[in-house]
């Protein structure tokens, strides 16, 4: 009993942690075009600073693992949640582009580092509470995303940049450290109990892989809209500085609604089919927003692309958990280090074509993304699969 109340409490604090990594990423969404003024640069130098920040993300999730065997999933955790508050001042305070480029490396590296960290807390949670609680954790992500980036907009618009990053890092404090003293207490022999057997630095199941790069294309949309729609509204479609940070936070509000919602609609109608239909709905919303006439359409397609897009990323990662053949770890570990630069690496190269072909065309070709996965969504039918033969793994309490 005293087990239960531990994980449920738990699983209050994984959302807290979710909530806080989402609501720095939304409120660096509206900091994003202010760059641009600020050091003198055009898009394809902003592009080159996002490629950056998504290095230091996807090279930190490489050794993340790692840093989970050796010291615990807890304490991981806990020292990235902490490491991640100030990173959104120090961006906006910083003089010049060569302080400000490392200061990127840093933000990705803690951020991607905490999004490990508590991905592997929510399976952990998982497996105490004997019921998903994955789709909620990422909706409570979405949540954060939506109050930082609609938050974030307006104290700009009122405050200021400046004021409104050490806002954000002032609320995010409060859930980490409101969230911290709950967290399941982990040990470094019981993130490696599990462990494969090392053969092979990465695995060799192709189904592994096109599954990695299923989670790619489904995941690059959400980075696409993160880190352009501001400028695409404002450059495009005439909007002002509130208006255009409300393309990902009505974005991010639809994902986290579509969210909590999805361990329903999972249960109900399938993974297969739950992708299917989401990965349609997704590429009608992008292409409404290549196609607007005007920023509310943009706006409001945007929310449309955030419901479709919604649960695909989650059942991407409970596919390869349930893949026969491959450990858990393994799975997982490979599909999110493949799906999560599309994230933080794509939008790079979507910030190269904005500025060569334009941000119409750029969302258009996006959409086709999203229908391609639709078209494979067969290939995630171990999502609705459970390792019966395998009972949950008890925790060191």
């Amino acid at each position: 009993m005293q087990g239960d109340v531990q994980a449920r409490r738990a699983r209050w604090a994984v959302a807290a942690m979710f909530m806080a990594n989402g609501f720095v990423m939304g409120a660096w969404a509206p900091q994003i075009p202010l760059l641009l003024p600020r050091h003198g640069i055009g898009e394809s130098t902003l592009g080159l600073l996002i490629l950056v920040l998504g290095f230091g993300a996807v090279s930190a999730m490489l050794f993340s693992g790692r840093l989970i065997a050796r010291l615990g999933g807890r304490a991981v955790l806990t020292i990235f949640s902490l490491a991640t508050i100030p990173v959104l001042p120090l961006v906006v305070f910083a003089p010049n582009l060569w302080l400000l480029t490392p200061i990127l490396v840093a933000f990705g590296a803690v951020v991607g580092c905490m999004d490990v960290a508590m991905n592997a807390q929510a399976v952990e949670v998982e497996r105490r509470l004997h019921r998903a609680i994955m789709s909620s954790s990422h909706g409570f992500w979405s949540l954060g995303g939506f109050i930082g980036g609609s938050a974030g907009s307006f104290l700009i618009a009122h405050l200021g940049a400046g004021q409104q990053s050490l806002v954000a890092a002032a609320f995010a404090a409060v859930l980490v450290f409101g969230a911290m003293p709950f967290l399941l207490p982990t040990t470094a022999a019981a993130a490696t109990a599990e462990a494969p057997v090392r053969h092979h630095l990465l695995p060799r199941d192709l189904g592994l892989w096109l599954l990695g790069f299923m989670a790619f294309f489904s995941m690059v949309p959400e980075g696409a809209v993160l880190d352009w729609a501001a400028i695409y509204l404002q450059k495009e479609l005439g909007s002002d500085v509130f208006r255009s940070g409300l393309a990902f936070a009505f974005f991010a509000g639809a994902m986290a609604v579509m969210r909590f919602a999805g361990d329903h609609a999972r249960n109900r109608f399938g993974a297969v089919r739950t992708l299917r239909v989401s990965g349609l709905v997704g590429a009608a919303g992008l292409m409404g927003g290549a196609l607007a006439p005007a920023d509310w359409f943009a706006i409001v397609s945007f929310a449309l692309a955030g419901l479709g897009v919604a649960n695909m990323v989650p059942i991407m990662f409970s596919a390869p958990g349930n893949r026969p053949g491959v450990p858990s770890a393994v799975g997982i570990s490979t599909v999110t280090m493949v799906g999560y630069s599309g994230i933080l690496v794509a939008p790079a190269s979507i910030g190269y074509a904005a500025e060569h072909f334009g941000y119409r065309p750029t969302y258009a070709t996006l959409s086709l993304l999203l229908v391609t996965v639709a078209l494979l969504a067969a290939k995630a039918a171990d999502a609705d699969g459970l390792r019966r033969e395998e009972g949950p793994v008890p925790l060191p309490v």
